[in-house]
């Protein structure tokens, strides 16, 4: 179990290089490649949508061929797509890169999200999401690396892809070991008959929809304060740029010492109790950064990454708890995709609303979301408190 547990947590660093990495090079890469640096976003809607469609049918694949042998080809497909991006030569190969790049990170998300839900414990997702922002960390840091030593951005992709190699042949040589973990609880009652479920199956499930919004609603907060913090601290509250990028570098900071301190408080609290606290602590600092004191900015910044640090990961290990582990793998993979969509969709509506209303409206559209993430899963414990009851009585 621990062996195979280290090479999750390797897997899901591998799975952060390539979110973060395409964005970290693109100043670079698209004067190679010949393309308007407006394209970016083209190239980030396709990996979303690629994401979005694994997600959506990963648990008919993970059915079939098991949580190791998707992994180690979603991992292979990623390792594939970044090869290809380090010898492309044209935008429109890129673009066609984005598809197994995104399809094979959506795969490995869902595949092993719901593998530690099963079969580890709660402050071990906390740590899993952790290791993603290890990952997400490192790969800017290569490149920026290697940027400054050759000026050439290629080679970073090179060596990523050949690490990428290795951890999807180190999968494949692990099959054996899946096999013994996954046996182990083979046999339990609710986890016999297991079957994929379609999407108006899923969307049918008692609970459905409210987990499913409140993923939506925290994914997208997480984007929105990713993409925009940075803009509202130079164009509400007239910070420096160089400044506001330090400040929000603390939002990052938050989530991941929060996770890695949320994987030692899981011992002590139910997964829901990390929400609640987590959102109450977003919605304080949420609050800071609408108070007229530019001393306490960087403050907020890392309060709302602490807040925002146990909510992901504790909301996904909740899964088999709420709709059985019959039902998991389905529910997991349709929970990456609105997670996904969510990402996808709430940054640009932010900034049309603040074109339209200024952009001192950015913490009121996140405190609103946080809202809605608020509601639903207080809304899912009374819930689950009731059917528990129902259950004992």
């Amino acid at each position: 179990m621990t062996a195979l547990l280290i090479l999750i947590y390797v897997a899901f660093i591998s799975l952060g290089l390539p979110d973060s990495l395409l964005g970290s090079v693109w100043p670079a890469m698209h004067v190679d490649l010949g393309a308007d640096l407006s394209l970016a976003g083209v190239l980030g809607a396709v990996v979303c949508a690629g994401t979005v469609l694994s997600g959506l049918f990963s648990a008919r694949l993970i059915a079939r061929f098991g949580t190791a042998r998707v992994t180690a080809v979603s991992v292979l497909m990623t390792a594939a797509a970044m090869l290809g991006m380090a010898l492309s030569r044209s935008f429109a190969f890129t673009l066609l890169l984005c598809v197994p790049l995104g399809l094979g990170g959506g795969a490995v998300d869902a595949a092993l999200n719901n593998f530690v839900a099963l079969h580890y414990r709660a402050q071990h997702m906390n740590w899993l999401h952790c290791f993603w922002g290890l990952g997400a960390t490192l790969g800017p840091a290569v490149i920026g690396l290697l940027l400054r030593l050759t000026g050439q951005w290629r080679g970073g992709y090179l060596g990523m892809a050949a690490a990428q190699c290795v951890l999807a042949a180190v999968m494949f040589a692990s099959l054996p070991l899946w096999r013994k973990v996954e046996g182990g609880t083979a046999g339990r009652d609710d986890d016999s008959g297991a079957r994929p479920m379609r999407l108006r199956e899923v969307l049918a499930l008692p609970l459905a929809g409210p987990v499913l919004v409140s993923l939506l609603a925290y994914c997208g907060a997480e984007s929105v304060m990713n993409l925009w913090c940075a803009s509202y601290l130079v164009g509400a509250r007239g910070i420096s740029a160089d400044t506001a990028a330090s400040w929000v570098s603390l939002f990052f900071l938050g989530i991941t010492l929060g996770r890695m301190l949320a994987g030692f408080l899981a011992a002590r609290m139910r997964p829901a109790q990390l929400v609640r606290v987590g959102v109450l602590c977003s919605i304080a600092g949420i609050a800071l950064l609408l108070m007229p004191l530019d001393g306490l900015l960087p403050v907020a910044c890392l309060l709302v990454g602490l807040g925002f640090a146990p909510v992901y990961p504790s909301m996904l290990h909740r899964t088999p708890v709420i709709f059985g582990q019959q039902a998991s793998q389905s529910v997991m993979g349709i929970q990456m995709a609105f997670a996904y969509i969510g990402s996808t969709l709430m940054p640009p509506l932010a900034g049309a609303l603040t074109h339209l209303t200024g952009m001192g409206f950015l913490p009121l559209f996140v405190l609103g979301l946080v809202a809605v993430l608020l509601i639903l899963s207080e809304h899912v414990n009374r819930r689950l408190c009731a059917r528990d009851r129902q259950t004992a009585a």
